[in-house]
C-alpha cells in the first residue's frame, strides 16, 4: 500500500456541489488494472480516473477512466476534472492547451477564464438507429410512445451512447424510464427549453448498467452538440441543463466552431488529501 493523492472535484456546475462528482488519483502509474477497478466500484461514482505519465510526447498527461463496471475509452465529465485536478496539484502544459492522452487518443482541452473545455473526439458511430426492435426497446425504456421519439441516433465517442430527441424539455423532465428493460442501453434525451429561458436544452443520462442516471453527461453532450448543430435543432453556441430531477445545476456549454465542437464547464475543487492504494 502507498500514499497517493486524490482529488475529489464536482464537474459542469457553476454552483459547488451541483454537478457531477469525480474522485482523481495522482501519480497511478503503479497501481495494477484489478486495483483501479476496485477502488472505482469502491467510490460507487460515476467514474474514478487515474493520472500516468504520457507514452507519447504530444501529451501533458495520460488517464485511465473506470466506473463501477469497468473501463471507458473516453468520457466527458472525468476529463474535465482530471484536467483540472493535475493543474490544481502543479501540472504545467507544454503548450497554450492542455493536452490528455487516453484510449481513444489525444484530447485538447483549453482555458477560458474560471471554465475548461475539450474538443470532442470524433464519433465512432454516428448514424440513425432504423431497427424497429431497437426503437420499440428504446421506447419501452423511456415509457414514451414511439411516436413520441422525434428522431434516435447512435452518438458513440467510446460509451456508446444513443440519442434521443424529444418534443420539449418537459417531456425530458417528466420521463420516468423503465430500469429493468435498459440493461446494457445508454440512452441520452434531449428537447429544447421555450425561447427566453435560462437554458437552451434539458439533458438526461440513462446509463442501465451502474449508475442508473448520470448527473452530468459530457461525452453524451458531445455526441448530442454535434448531432443537433448538424441538423439544425440548436445553435453553434448553446448551454444545456442536466441533473435537474437529482437536485443538481448542471451546466454544459457546447460550442461548434468549424467542426470541432468544444464542451466545456466549471470544476470546483471540493476534496483534497491522501489514499492507501
Amino acid at each position: 500500500m502507498t500514499s497517493r493523492a486524490i482529488s475529489w472535484v464536482d464537474v459542469f456546475s457553476p454552483t459547488p456541489l451541483g454537478g457531477n462528482a469525480l474522485a482523481v488519483v495522482h501519480g497511478a502509474d503503479a497501481l495494477g488494472e484489478d486495483t483501479m477497478a476496485r477502488f472505482a466500484r469502491w467510490t460507487n461514482l460515476s467514474e474514478t480516473t487515474y493520472l500516468l505519465e504520457p507514452t507519447v510526447p504530444e501529451a501533458d498527461y495520460r488517464v485511465r477512466i473506470f466506473t463501477p463496471g469497468g473501463e471507458l475509452p473516453f468520457a466527458g465529465h472525468p476529463t474535465l476534472g482530471t484536467a483540472a485536478a493535475w493543474l490544481a496539484l502543479g501540472g504545467r502544459p507544454a503548450g497554450e492547451d492542455v493536452v490528455q492522452e487516453c484510449e481513444v487518443g489525444l484530447v485538447p482541452l483549453r482555458r477560458r477564464g474560471d471554465e475548461l473545455a475539450f474538443a470532442a473526439p470524433p464519433l465512432l458511430r454516428y448514424e440513425p438507429v432504423a431497427e424497429p426492435e431497437l426503437l420499440d426497446r428504446v421506447a419501452r425504456c423511456l415509457r414514451l410512445d414511439p411516436s413520441a421519439l422525434l428522431d434516435v441516433s447512435w452518438l458513440d465517442n467510446g460509451p456508446g451512447w444513443i440519442g434521443v430527441r424529444v418534443a420539449d424539455a418537459a417531456t425530458v423532465l417528466g420521463l420516468r424510464a423503465d430500469w429493468s428493460a435498459m440493461a446494457g442501453l445508454k440512452l441520452g434525451v434531449v428537447g429544447a427549453h421555450p425561447a427566453g429561458a435560462e437554458c437552451d436544452v434539458e439533458v438526461r443520462a440513462f446509463v442501465g448498467d451502474w449508475v442508473v442516471e448520470d448527473p452530468v453527461t459530457g461525452s453524451l453532450n458531445a455526441g448530442l452538440a454535434r448531432w443537433l448543430t448538424d441538423n439544425g435543432w440548436a445553435p453553434e453556441a448553446y448551454v444545456a441543463a442536466q441533473g435537474t430531477v437529482l437536485g443538481r445545476t448542471g451546466r454544459v456549454h457546447a460550442r461548434r466552431e468549424a467542426d470541432t465542437i468544444w464542451i466545456g464547464g466549471h470544476v470546483s475543487p471540493v476534496v483534497r488529501g491522501t489514499v492507501e492504494l
